[in-house]
């Protein structure tokens, strides 16, 4: 959400963010909407300034027994109340609207974002490892996944397509993934375990920009509530409506949930294998900090995501994404880009964001500096650390053997009872 205050204050510069993103100008509307709404608040309160006044008055006529100006002042004041009621209707349709405007107009992006549309005006940041080289031609892991337990066509059959069911080695790898990832982050990089709602409502999908624009992307119940596409909703919204003591951030959460999107628009895209599906389970990242720790607090995100690839051994690349590729609520994004030998390209496996307090505007979550009387929007980060099923698919491709086996790397043995290996049948 943005400060109309702000937009007032330089419509230049919102319009141009704007453009970085796409969108049209919009600063001038905004201004004009904002200005009719201040002139019918203004013309309330001073309708309800008169009446008060006049009903004062009342009193005091009659006590002088000039029962004419009494009279002809209940008069007013009986008209006053007639016309408030509209007024106050019209300024609450006016919030509203502007509300609706301002809600639909994505975050803006910080000087540093580069120029682009897509991801081709994507710039990279560095890499790390090197991608192994094969004395036979790599498989993609949905050639190779299915012998190991990767069951395509049960999920579908189940489910319908992007479904996928997972069988015994295969789940116990995908649930070692998930456990050491949490361990790593609330081990090594102070983020706190938690275990959020599933299903949210109106109110927090909106807290953290879903909504309105992209109902589509989601899964909605019948009783009117929201399956989370990310824990970023559950996560982030725990400030909501919050004001917080300065001394109680930054929070780090952490939560390993499934997460649920329709795909809406993907049709098309990775539709073979298991890169994009509409059920997946993902360790996400969120921090709550103040506005001046929100940068270093990126850069921590960011490497506490890099660490899991990095204890993986799977070499990657971290990207800055340009203004035309960022999410709706972000103004500086990474990815990360994992180098996947079965399809001998880099494809994303998380995605860390800055969200400065374009979503704390939207949650109306604060702090308050210390020793300070007012209040300040918090700045709200998130980010995969990592996506379970796509870490999955590049152990598959990255670890692979000529014979059809999977290597399961060193840091994940452990979690696996000793395995080392998964083998067809097993």
């Amino acid at each position: 959400m943005h400060d109309i205050r702000l937009i007032r204050e330089n419509p230049e510069a919102f319009d141009a963010g704007l453009a970085r993103r796409g969108v049209a100008p919009s600063a001038q509307a905004l201004i004009a909407l904002d200005s009719q709404r201040r002139a019918v608040a203004t013309k309330m309160q001073e309708a309800q300034n008169r009446r008060n006044e006049a009903s004062k008055a009342i009193g005091a006529a009659k006590a002088r027994k000039a029962e004419d100006e009494a009279a002809a002042l209940m008069a007013e004041v009986a008209e006053i109340k007639q016309t408030l009621p509209a007024l106050e209707q019209e300024e609450r349709d006016l919030d509203l609207r502007q509300r609706d405007e301002l809600a639909r107009l994505p975050n803006i992006p910080v000087a540093e974002v580069p120029e682009g549309e897509d991801e081709s005006g994507n710039v990279e940041v560095s890499r790390w490892g090197t991608p192994r080289s094969f004395d036979f031609t790599p498989k993609e892991h949905a050639d190779l996944g299915p012998v190991l337990g990767l069951d395509f066509e049960t999920g579908a059959a189940i489910a319908g397509a992007r479904f996928t069911f997972l069988r015994g080695q295969m789940a116990r790898l995908a649930r070692a993934l998930g456990q050491f990832m949490l361990d790593t982050q609330t081990g090594k990089h102070g983020f706190t375990e938690c275990a959020p709602p599933l299903l949210v409502k109106d109110e927090a999908a909106f807290g953290t920009g879903q909504l309105p624009k992209f109902t589509e992307d989601l899964f909605k119940t019948t009783d009117g509530r929201w399956l989370i596409p990310t824990a970023e909703v559950s996560l982030t919204n725990a400030v909501r409506e919050q004001i917080l003591a300065e001394s109680a951030l930054p929070l780090r959460m952490t939560a390993l949930t499934p997460c649920f999107r329709s795909e809406a628009g993907s049709a098309g895209k990775d539709t073979r294998g298991y890169i994009r599906q509409h059920q997946f389970d993902k360790v996400e990242l969120v921090t709550i900090c103040r506005a001046e720790d929100s940068e270093a607090e990126h850069e921590k995100m960011t490497a506490a995501a890099e660490a899991i690839l990095q204890a993986l051994d799977l070499p990657y690349r971290k990207m800055l994404l340009c203004a035309g590729d960022m999410g709706f609520t972000a103004r500086k994004t990474f990815d990360l880009e994992v180098w996947l030998p079965g399809q001998d390209a880099f494809r994303e496996i998380s995605s860390v964001s800055n969200c400065g307090d374009f979503q704390g505007r939207r949650m109306n979550a604060r702090y308050r500096p210390e020793g300070a009387k007012g209040t300040e929007f918090v700045h709200t980060l998130n980010g995969s650390g990592l996506a379970v099923g796509r870490t999955l698919v590049a152990v598959l491709e990255n670890y692979q053997q000529a014979d059809g086996s999977v290597e399961v790397p060193a840091a994940l043995q452990p979690y696996m009872g000793g395995l080392t290996r998964l083998t067809a049948g097993e």
